[in-house]
């Protein structure tokens, strides 16, 4: 399990010389290399693999696959040849912060309150983990928070040890080991005791600090999004920025920024329902005069580019002022027809009968009852075409 692998021995190995010993093609034609010795670490256990370069040549995903390890590069080096090889630091020693920072938060969620960690994710911005729990609350969070933090302020150290399956039984394990070789423990003594291939730093201060940032269901688990180290940094900064645009375009102090927003809210909140009201009375006063263009019975009207629910509304109003009418609204929206038709309680026509015709004409869909229907289809004929036919569909059924 040790061959190959010097970050096991040392997480610290930004760079290293060895010997290519295969340089093949994968089935999608993508160059990697097997090397003799690596410190590149492939992804697994959650964490995402180490970039860097192979005598220059970029190396842009490391994955274990049947026992080796395959560095995916830029372009082919030809195999025997040697190699200097090059770590990412920053990628790395972030990767190292934010899987030691989840092992200390994991193991103070079980201490504390016997919640166990099943998966983990290092993602490029956030860090998550799923506990065995359908909830946690704000004050549970904020105990965790501050228990992980004391630890890392400890600078405890961090020990790197390989076991066999039977000594196992000497250490208080937080979960059962898939391995049954050579198994390679990561221990924070008296506080966690871990079966992990992933990279770690000597001491917990190394880690800086953890933030818990939100929480999700997910899955009857509780998902809990956090950051460590420089993160932590990022994310203020981020946050700092976000707060001093808002306290900019709000003219108001920082702190002021809350109040300033539920303000706005509520201030829109008022425009909007003013807005509604002001619409609604357009349309009722739009309704009165296309009451007047009624012939033989029938109301309708041709638009451009207006919505259906304005179609529908117009309609409503439309019957409601006059029981003795058929309605017949088409809006033309870029490629496509939607239409309305409505009758008055006082007719006694069906417009389902009208729907029929206008949706056979445009492949359209649409729906409705007796009294209202609507639907939609392809512009393939023109819009008075559509009103044309859609008004012989009620007279047919006189």
């Amino acid at each position: 399990m040790k061959k190959n692998r010097l970050y096991y021995q040392d997480a610290y190995c930004q760079s290293f010389t060895t010997q290519v010993l295969k340089s093949v093609q994968d089935t999608e034609g993508n160059p990697y290399i097997v090397l003799e010795d690596t410190a590149f670490y492939p992804t697994g256990g959650g964490q995402p693999c180490d970039t860097g370069t192979l005598n220059d040549v970029a190396v842009h995903q490391v994955e274990e696959v049947d026992g080796e390890i395959r560095h995916f590069v830029e372009k082919p080096i030809a195999a025997s040849e040697e190699v200097i090889g090059k770590i990412n630091w920053t990628r790395r020693f972030d990767h190292m912060q934010q899987h030691t920072g989840q092992h200390i938060l994991s193991a103070a969620l079980l201490a504390e309150y016997n919640f166990s960690t099943v998966s983990f994710h290092l993602g490029n911005d956030l860090v998550s983990i799923d506990i065995d729990t359908p909830s946690i609350s704000p004050e549970q969070l904020d105990h965790v928070e501050k228990v992980t933090n004391q630890v890392i302020l400890e600078n405890r150290p961090i020990e790197l040890t390989w076991v066999t399956e039977a000594e196992l039984t000497q250490y208080a394990l937080h979960k059962e080991v898939s391995a049954t070789d050579e198994i390679r423990l990561v221990i924070i003594p008296e506080y966690d005791y871990n079966g992990c291939g992933g990279i770690h730093p000597r001491s917990t201060g190394e880690v800086a600090a953890l933030k818990i940032l939100f929480t999700e269901k997910h899955r009857g688990k509780t998902r809990i999004h956090f950051v460590c180290g420089y993160r932590v940094m990022k994310q203020l900064q981020q946050k700092k920025a976000i707060t001093a645009e808002a306290s900019t375009l709000l003219n108001s102090p920082e702190e002021g920024v809350p109040a300033s927003i539920q303000k706005l809210i509520e201030t829109n909140h008022s425009l909007e329902l003013a807005l509604k009201e002001a619409h609604e009375s357009v349309l009722t006063f739009e309704a009165k005069e296309l009451l007047l263009t009624k012939t033989h019975g029938v109301v309708k009207a041709i638009y451009k580019e207006r919505t259906v629910q304005e179609l529908q509304q117009l309609a409503k109003l439309l019957v409601a002022e006059s029981d003795d009418i058929v309605v017949l609204l088409i809006a033309e929206n870029e490629e496509r027809f939607q239409f309305v038709a409505a009758r008055g309680n006082a007719i006694n026509r069906s417009m389902k009968e009208v729907s029929t015709a206008a949706l056979q004409m445009i492949n359209g869909k649409g729906g409705g009852s007796d009294a209202f229907v609507q639907g939609g289809g392809e512009k393939v004929v023109s819009a008075s075409t559509l009103l044309e036919e859609m008004e012989k569909a009620i007279n047919t059924k006189n």
